[in-house]
């Protein structure tokens, strides 16, 4: 009876390799499915972004500095 016990985490861990193993190998077949940008795309994509990100900015700091301007005014 002990022997049954001590057998049963060692096929689980077994089974754990096996699992972890397929896991992987199924990540690098969705990985050659997908279908990547050109550099050109990712240069494209990226200036975007950035682009976006620093209007984004700006438009926030000028909320910002209005409203504390009219918080000034009001205080």
């Amino acid at each position: 009876m002990a022997r049954a016990s001590r057998n049963k985490p060692e096929a689980k861990t077994k089974k754990q390799k096996r699992g972890i193993i397929k896991y992987f190998r199924e990540v690098v077949s969705e990985l050659k499915k997908v279908s990547w940008p050109s550099r050109k795309e990712l240069i494209n994509s990226t200036v975007a972004a950035i682009v976006f990100i620093i209007v984004f900015a700006i438009v926030v700091g000028l909320v910002d500095l209005i409203l504390g301007q009219l918080l000034k005014l009001i205080t």
